[in-house]
């Protein structure tokens, strides 16, 4: 009984009346996200060819995987694997699994929070000086990330998915209507003056270390897996209707989303510019002011809700271990003090290393790789054990060596 009702406070288990597009917009707010604007850089990191290849593949690979894991959340009858870790735990062992899970589930939903923070106070800050034009006084991008981490400190104590469901749906909104831009712009501009589609690089080492980081890059784009279980926990499951049902409907329209967000920015963006794009597709553009400042502030809206569907299993898990393990009493003071420190020390760290945001490519192999190519795959393998060079086998060993590639590409680096 008193396990029922710390499972009823929780975030993840204490609402299960999630519908199919409460699904969609969480997926797309999850996935669509600070990566989305860098994909013309990572186009030029790889060139046309490869390019295309790698951002169809990865497309139809990370939906593969999704897949499984939507399967998989209710493989054994009677039973909902509300978390990853749990699933991970199914598969390798109460304490190998958490220990596999956990630590690669908190450093992809931490880096991922600090960088919204980041990217939350550099779109402000860009909006302020779009609309200023030089007429106002500069303000330091630490105050700004500290205004977008106040809008976090109030959202941060709305207590599950389901509560945040409107925020997720204009979050997701505001993802569609920048990426619209920015590949919308991109073609009024047309293709500019000497474009040149060659490699970024001139040596042989930096095509690789470029192809390399291009490839993180895009592992990040696609890195929603962190949080599928627990957007799925959200969702009812009778006999008749099992939850994978709507969850996965909600997956196939999120998916077409990501399709039309993704590849317009990332093809449009290389085909206007080049190898002289920036790192940030809202940074070349420039013009029309007032349109990129728009964009900008879509940019924070969008992050916003990000910060909180990533945050959310972190909140679960730091209740969990205070109400489970510390015997603290559920209740709103330990949330409030709790999730406010989180924030605080994604601000904190926002602040403290602004260039955080660069450091996607590396990340994108370190974690978001393991999460979202390996650990599907692997759990698949170990659970249902499909037959040798079966087409299950051979579909999940490819997906295992392509993510090997991203998940050696921090190593090489070093």
């Amino acid at each position: 009984k008193q396990i029922r009702k710390i499972d009823d406070w929780l975030p993840v288990t204490a609402s299960r009346n999630g519908k199919w597009w409460y699904s969609a917009f969480h997926n797309v707010t999850a996935m669509v996200g600070a990566g989305l604007l860098t994909l013309p850089y990572a186009m030029s990191e790889l060139g046309w060819g490869p390019g295309v290849a790698v951002m169809t593949l990865s497309w139809i690979m990370t939906l593969y995987t999704l897949w499984q894991m939507v399967e998989m959340h209710e493989m054994v009858p009677g039973k909902r694997f509300d978390r990853y870790h749990e699933l991970g735990q199914y598969a390798f062992g109460e304490t190998l699994g958490l220990w596999i899970v956990v630590p690669q589930q908190l450093v992809v939903e931490i880096s991922l929070d600090i960088v919204y923070m980041i990217t939350g106070g550099k779109s402000l800050k860009k909006f302020h000086d779009l609309v200023c034009d030089g007429r106002c006084k500069d303000i330091k991008l630490s105050y700004f990330i500290m205004i977008f981490a106040s809008a976090q400190f109030v959202i941060s104590q709305l207590p599950n998915f389901d509560s945040i469901a409107t925020i997720s749906l204009a979050a997701a909104l505001m993802s569609i209507c920048y990426s619209t831009i920015a590949w919308g712009a991109s073609v009024d501009k047309g293709k500019a003056d000497g474009v040149d589609y060659s490699l970024r690089a001139s040596t042989t080492s930096g095509m690789v270390f470029d192809f390399l980081g291009g490839l993180g890059q895009m592992a990040f784009s696609f890195s929603g897996h962190n949080v599928v279980l627990e957007i799925q926990a959200s969702i009812p499951s009778t006999a008749d209707t099992p939850s994978k049902k709507p969850m996965w409907k909600g997956v196939i329209v999120a998916y077409t989303i990501v399709l039309l967000c993704y590849f317009p920015v990332a093809f449009v963006g290389y085909w206007a510019f080049g190898n002289s794009v920036d790192d940030n597709i809202l940074i070349t553009l420039n013009t029309p002011k007032w349109l990129i400042a728009a964009a900008n502030m879509m940019v924070v809206v969008h992050v916003i809700g990000s910060y909180q569907v990533y945050a959310m299993p972190v909140f679960d898990m730091m209740e969990m271990v205070l109400v489970r393990k510390m015997r603290f009493s559920p209740g709103w003071k330990l949330r409030l003090v709790s999730r406010s420190l989180f924030v605080a020390f994604t601000m904190f760290v926002g602040i403290t290393f602004p260039f955080f945001g660069g450091l996607i490519g590396f990340f994108g192999g370190l974690a978001f790789a393991p999460t979202t190519y390996f650990l599907p795959c692997i759990i698949w393998l170990t659970v249902y054990k499909p037959r040798v060079f079966s087409l299950s086998w051979c579909t999940n060993w490819i997906i295992l060596i392509r993510g090997s590639i991203f998940l050696f590409y921090p190593v090489c680096l070093q």
